[in-house]
């Protein structure tokens, strides 16, 4: 789907930031954005027309109070209608109304800052530079930072960037030079900018001392394009020039677009920003010179000086009217033809590597991306605030990868402890039973992600179904993107239940599974939605543990350093009450061999399971039954030998530790996830056997080298498939916008 980007500026007459504006409007057109603009109007309203850009009015060229708050109210509404995915400001009006709407609208909002300003108090405190600026030069991040205030890490630089095609060498001048009676065989020095008393300073100067350039350049011709406030006082010393010399040697044209053929026609170019830039890209000869400064006739030794004020001279020499008699006459005098073609090759070359149109968009494009990561809201609903370690660790690789997918994005979490949530996972955090907090967040939000476990499913309770189909029944009430994040399904045992999950299974955009068997559940389900692909648990994209930090940690649970360990996890589950006596007896045995260290991978529940056993057991066990982090339980299981378990992230945890792993199976997705590791199973919850148990684990400790080779295989496919959600996660936003 393509975005939508609304430029905003003060008008579309002759200037270097409107000529900027149309090129990016353009470019970024042909790169598959919707772009619409909005501006007082102007002579290049037809030239975006024509390239399928939509042009709004709106008085925005004015410091007017009357017409800025009518151009707010017609901005609201353009905005409404249009319904944009960035709007970007040009200049200080337009960047302080769309600043104002911005903040009851809540759009992404980037600026571009063409120039420097002149500040004052009351200009510095109402001025807004959005959530991202783009400057077009390194002096006016400077600029924005010291004045402004402007955080550096929110300031990108771009360049002023020349469409190569129109201004080239094969672009023709010769119907303009008919249009206004000049001779093709005399010299022509062109010159391009508005005719504004902040612009027009070499405009002047070289009608002053064009009679001297006359004298000392036979049948030179003056060529200058622009209009604006004082054009009508320089053109009146123009035409006495003119009037004197007894012919029309000074051609004042007024405001045009054709500015290509205008720069074609001449033989020398003289003018500043993007007019110089443009004169080169087409091969000209060019002294760059405006009213901030003056670099001269530009060539190799000057490009540094001349990239650091992006071509507008700020810093250098006055311009005088010395310099330019000086510098029109070298190059039209002294220098030969192939000379002036020379320095007319070079500066091509210059805009060809570093003045492109494709960067200046790519450039607009990444602060875009930027501004709508940041306006991204993504509403995460899974087993969160329980103080489980697998669904924490779940939340966390969520985190992690969402964020290298898009950075800056916001996470909200639904879960049990919301500030519990926020402290150790870095997320923002709602609870999950407040329907009203619930509702604010799913509608302010960007997509809907019901992210990770087994969710879907009645064999906790069918409250719990119903809880979570309700949450994507809600998303989907609100028109929001849902996706089932490496959800596992089921089980789902009544005909009702595989209804419910059917349905909503239906109403997701993008589902990605952790495993085969769920593809498998949902379609037994008759779930004929196809946007559907097998990834894998996204705790296999987090890092294995430390075994030096993991170390630290069994010395202070009283483990001896020089006993190997095995890990067991152990749950009440179904058949796990009248097993007790049997996981007692298995740990009695491996306790010969290996400290045996219970892991609870959530409180409550599981430190009373731990509690049974080690009560029925005789020999010595530890427990790591403290609150810790996903990262502090992977440390300890890095460490083991290997790790018995009834908990799948627990297995997920030692396996990315390349530990081997032994599954106890009270529910599928345990089988599921040691067929996927290539691990051996230690039985059934229900029907646990330790003497079987105690054979498989054997088996394991015997072959350790060979498992955690399989495992190393195993773990990098997982880790890999891991990656489809993040892929899938993306396509979700491209429908959200």
């Amino acid at each position: 789907m393509s975005k939508k980007v609304l430029m905003v500026l003060m008008g579309l007459e002759i200037g270097g930031a409107e000529t900027h504006v149309v090129e990016l409007s353009k470019e970024l057109r042909r790169e598959g954005w919707d772009v619409a603009v909005v501006s007082n109007g102007g002579v290049y309203e037809r030239e975006l027309t024509d390239a399928g850009i939509r042009c709004h009015r709106a008085p925005l060229h004015k410091r007017n109070v009357f017409l800025m708050l009518r151009s707010l109210r017609l901005l609201r509404r353009i905005i409404r209608e249009e319904k944009p995915d960035v709007v970007h400001a040009h200049a200080r009006i337009p960047a302080f109304l769309c600043g104002l709407l911005q903040r009851s609208m809540d759009f992404p909002f980037v600026t571009s800052a063409h120039w420097v300003f002149y500040v004052n108090g009351i200009l510095k405190r109402i001025a807004n530079w959005g959530e991202r600026t783009v400057a077009v030069s390194d002096d006016i991040k400077a600029y924005l930072i010291e004045n402004y205030g402007v955080p550096a890490e929110r300031i990108s630089v771009t360049i002023n960037g020349i469409d190569i095609e129109k201004f080239s060498p094969a672009v023709s001048g010769e119907r303009v030079l008919r249009e206004f009676a000049l001779s093709p065989q005399r010299p022509v020095i062109s010159y391009v900018s508005r005719m504004d008393e902040s612009r027009a300073l070499v405009a002047r100067q070289l009608v002053a001392i064009a009679p001297r350039l006359r004298e000392a350049i036979p049948g030179v011709q003056l060529l200058i394009a622009g209009g604006g406030d004082v054009f009508d006082e320089i053109k009146a010393k123009a035409d006495a020039s003119n009037a004197a010399a007894g012919e029309r040697y000074i051609v004042m044209t007024g405001a045009r677009t054709d500015v290509n053929e205008i720069v074609a026609a001449g033989d020398l170019f003289v003018g500043v920003s993007r007019a110089a830039l443009e004169a080169m890209a087409a091969e000209k000869p060019v002294i760059v010179a405006g009213n901030e400064g003056y670099i001269g006739l530009f060539d190799a030794e000057k490009l540094a000086l001349a990239q650091e004020n992006n071509f507008c001279c700020r810093g250098c020499e006055a311009s005088r009217e010395e310099l330019l008699y000086r510098d029109v006459t070298e190059a039209l005098c002294k220098l030969t033809a192939e000379e002036r073609a020379a320095l007319g090759r070079y500066g091509r070359e210059v805009i060809r590597a570093h003045y492109s149109v494709e960067r200046m968009a790519r450039d607009c494009e990444n602060a875009y991306r930027e501004v709508l990561s940041e306006h991204t809201r993504v509403v995460l609903s899974g087993y969160y605030g329980f103080r489980n370690l697998g669904d924490d660790a779940i939340l966390l690789a969520l985190r992690d990868r969402l964020a290298e997918t898009v950075p800056g994005a916001r996470l909200v979490a639904l879960s049990k402890r919301p500030a519990e949530t926020r402290e150790k996972c870095g997320v923002e955090a709602v609870h999950r039973f407040d329907p009203f907090a619930v509702r604010r967040a799913i509608r302010r939000g960007s997509c809907f992600v019901s992210g990770g476990g087994s969710l879907l499913q009645d064999h906790t309770s069918t409250r719990s179904l119903l809880y979570y189909t309700w949450l994507i029944r809600l998303a989907k009430h609100y028109g929001k993107p849902i996706m089932f994040y490496a959800n596992g399904i089921g089980p789902v045992e009544t005909a009702r239940d595989r209804a419910r999950v059917r349905d909503v299974a239906e109403l997701a955009d993008v589902i990605t599974l952790r495993d085969g068997e769920s593809l498998a559940a949902l379609r037994d389900m008759g779930v004929r939605n196809e946007n559907i692909r097998v990834t894998a648990d996204p705790v296999f994209t987090m890092p294995g543990g430390d075994r030096e930090r993991g170390r630290e940690r069994l010395a202070a649970l009283g483990v001896p350093a020089e006993r190997p360990v095995v890990g067991v996890s152990v749950r009440f589950a179904a058949g796990m009450e009248t097993n007790v006596a049997e996981f007692a007896r298995f740990c009695d045995a491996v306790s010969a061999s290996h400290a045996v260290v219970f892991l609870d991978m959530q409180q409550p529940g599981d430190t009373a399971a731990s509690a049974a056993v080690r009560a029925r057991m005789s020999a010595e066990a530890y427990e790591a039954s403290a609150p810790y982090d996903p990262q502090a339980m992977a440390d300890m299981l890095s460490c083991m030998d290997a790790v018995v378990s009834t908990r799948l992230h627990s297995m997920i945890f030692a396996a990315c530790s390349l530990v081997p792993v032994l599954g106890v199976v009270y529910d599928p997705k345990v089988g599921a996830c040691a067929r996927a590791l290539d691990m051996p199973e230690a039985g059934t919850l229900e029907g646990f056997d330790a003497e079987r148990a105690l054979d498989a684990l054997r088996a394991v400790l015997d072959g350790r080298g060979a498992c955690v080779e399989r495992l190393r295989r195993a773990t990098e496919k997982l880790r890999e498939r891991a990656g489809g959600n993040e892929a899938a996660f993306v396509s979700l936003l491209e429908r959200g916008r």
